[in-house]
């Protein structure tokens, strides 16, 4: 299988991921729950996944780094933390269900910095206009999943500091491929998955958490300490983490990570642009397609949408996949994106690469589409 799906999960893993999980589920209990030896393994490996996410994303303090099970998970308990129900937030036009739900649920006054698609500057003034008084958070994605369009996070988080307006970041498709420093750009919170750009097991993600932030605790449950007191403890990361750890999902995430960061989040993202370059000149050349893509890729990630004109979205994907080629096609959980980019009816073919992909594989998708258009 040619995988082109990495913007929902990063199939293709390092081989020390499936073998860090492996020896946990052979060596390690839980953390925090004994001081036998597998115990004990278990913590440290707790204590190593959070050192390096602390140290690769700018956070001071590696209790600030909480474990969830996705991004989703992680958005819920920021957004929840800080918006209060019928609160006032401002959103990006780019935002993903994870953040859109939690914020109709909570019955959010949600105003949208609407902007064109690949257009940063316009962006920045969207904000610029709405971030003020009576804002209780701002939340914005760094990446759009649909368009791989990259917001300029850095501007609206110095927008939100100088008005006093927290700001959480949904970094789903930048944590691996781009620089996030938690602690310089203020935010309150980031949260990001372990199984798309950090290359680690699904059931996994994380959550910075702000220095002084108030936070709000989704679940209730044991954290190994404190045990005589009923209420969650008042302290990170035991605060956000009842219940027992998936401490395998951790050793693999931990194995990704170090991926990361010996392979570079700068040489990852490159080879990424260079193959979703390819794929824009390939698909340009083919009659009937319409292609999402800025010149030189300036404020685009390896993520890349195009409509055909003539065959429904699903229709492509589905011809693809009987071709061996996994892609994702329809409105891709962001509904928000598409309304911004003017393909709400349609939806959008999508390709996103990863680290493993390689130019032959966009060959043959470009082999193989014109043939799936007639």
């Amino acid at each position: 299988m040619i995988y082109f799906d990495s913007a929902a999960t990063t199939f293709q893993k390092p081989p020390a991921v499936a073998s860090a999980m492996q020896e946990a589920l052979k060596t390690m209990s839980s953390p925090g729950r004994g001081g036998y030896p597998a115990a004990m393994r278990a913590a440290e490996t707790a204590f190593q996944c959070r050192s390096e996410l602390a140290e690769l994303f700018g956070v001071g303090n590696p209790e600030r780094v909480v474990f969830t099970s996705n991004a989703t998970h992680g958005l819920n308990i920021a957004i929840q933390s800080l918006v209060p129900p019928g609160g006032r937030v401002v959103v990006s036009g780019y935002e993903h269900n994870a953040v859109t739900r939690p914020l109709e649920a909570l019955k959010a006054d949600v105003v949208t910095a609407e902007a064109p698609l690949f257009d940063q500057q316009a962006v920045i003034a969207a904000f610029d206009r709405f971030v003020g008084p009576g804002v209780d958070a701002v939340v914005c994605n760094h990446i759009s999943n649909v368009f791989g369009f990259i917001l300029p996070i850095e501007k609206i988080a110095a927008i939100c500091q100088e008005r006093g307006v927290p700001m959480i970041i949904d970094a789903s498709q930048s944590a691996g491929v781009l620089r996030l420093e938690m602690d310089r750009l203020g935010a309150a919170f980031i949260a990001m998955p372990g199984h798309k750009g950090l290359y680690g097991p699904q059931g996994t993600g994380v959550l910075l958490c702000g220095e002084n932030v108030p936070v709000k605790p989704l679940m209730q449950g044991g954290t190994g300490s404190l045990s005589m007191q009923q209420e969650m403890p008042d302290f990170l990361p035991d605060r956000l983490e009842a219940g027992t750890h998936n401490v395998p999902g951790i050793a693999g995430l931990l194995a990704g990570v170090r991926f990361v960061r010996q392979r570079g989040m700068t040489d990852i993202l490159d080879r990424e642009r260079r193959l979703t370059l390819l794929a824009v000149e390939g698909l340009r050349a083919i009659p009937g397609v319409k292609v999402f893509a800025m010149p030189g890729l300036r404020a685009q990630a390896g993520v890349l949408s195009f409509v055909p004109e003539h065959k429904d979205v699903e229709e492509i994907g589905g011809g693809l996949a009987e071709s061996g080629i996994a892609v994702r096609s329809g409105i891709h959980c962001a509904p928000f994106a598409h309304r911004s980019a003017g393909t709400l009816d349609t939806g959008t073919v999508r390709l996103s690469f990863s680290d493993f992909n390689t130019r032959e594989e966009v060959y043959r998708l470009l082999s193989v589409l014109p043939g799936l258009l007639r």
